[in-house]
């Protein structure tokens, strides 16, 4: 089959990487156009370039550039190596099967691009990855494999995805081209009453309310780490929490209640959490013992929403 493939990011590269290594016949590679200031690589363009493959280079895709450059290549599969511009169906038309993408939840939970964010927040013991055939609408089209992978009660979006999410989601790009190539595809259509989309995760969805369970909250942390980390206010300055763990102790939902080497920990609604990293506004994030430096945090003290 001839192969377009659309990406970015090392997931885009490394899904790229294997689909060469596995012999497909990837005839034009399509990536985000280069930084404005060039500080860091786009590393599904140094693969292109590396196995002289046709580039093309657009954040968006939807122009007539893009579509006509795609219909020259002639394709027989479109494949998505995370995308953030929405394919037009024009050019999904113009491949002989149509386009397949990676989505990093057990389709139709969770639909939209921040899917391993909200999986954590909302409390999920399980999720996994969805290859699917795509069409106009945003995950929404027929199913070809799913994965499960566990989510342990310490996980962050940050391991969930590099350990689990990660690799699987390059293995099975890889298996449903093959399936697709050799014609044992077997497509399902996603059960509408089960579906789910949750937007583009900001700091806006990820404010805590100190007043909620330690569960609660602590999901929220997880499901914002490493970004946009969880967001609260220490008088009348606004820090993010990225790692943390559920505590016994209890106080006034929000207060200070102890400050040790290496966390500080803050009362909510039926427990505490104990806070190992966190940013203060303006700067990087820091170990607990910095940021209680950083804000000259003591016992007593104060967060809210």
């Amino acid at each position: 089959m001839r192969i377009v493939f659309i990406g970015q990011a090392p997931f885009g590269r490394e899904s790229l990487e294997a689909l060469i290594s596995q012999g497909e016949d990837v005839v034009g590679v399509i990536t985000v156009e280069d930084a404005p200031d060039q500080k860091y690589p786009n590393p599904v363009k140094e693969c292109a370039v590396e196995h002289s493959l046709a580039l093309y280079q657009a954040n968006y895709l939807k122009k007539a550039e893009a579509v006509n450059w795609v219909r020259e290549l002639k394709p027989d599969l479109l494949v998505l190596g995370f995308v953030t511009s929405f394919v037009p169906l024009e050019m999904i038309e113009l491949a002989t099967h149509g386009g397949i993408n990676y989505h990093p939840s057990l389709l139709p939970k969770f639909r939209g691009g921040s899917a391993i964010n909200w999986a954590i927040i909302n409390g999920e013991t399980e999720t996994g990855v969805t290859i699917h055939f795509i069409d106009e609408g945003v995950d929404t089209g027929p199913i070809l494999l799913q994965e499960k992978v566990d989510i342990t009660p310490d996980d962050t979006v940050k391991s969930l995805y590099f350990g689990k999410l990660y690799p699987l989601g390059i293995r099975m790009i890889s298996e449903a081209v093959r399936l697709i190539r050799e014609g044992k595809a077997t497509p399902t259509d996603q059960d509408e009453s089960l579906a789910s989309f949750q937007p583009v995760i900001s700091t806006s969805d990820t404010v805590i309310d100190w007043k909620q369970s330690t569960e609660t909250i602590y999901n929220l942390i997880r499901g914002s780490n490493p970004s946009p980390g969880a967001v609260t206010r220490l008088g009348e300055q606004t820090c993010a929490l990225y790692d943390a763990t559920p505590s016994d102790q209890q106080d006034t939902p929000g207060t200070v209640i102890e400050i040790g080497p290496d966390t500080f920990t803050v009362a909510t609604g039926d427990g505490a959490i104990a806070v190992s990293s966190a940013k203060p506004p303006g700067q990087k994030k820091l170990a607990a013992s910095d940021f209680v430096t950083s804000l000259n945090l003591t016992v007593g003290d104060q967060f809210t929403s």
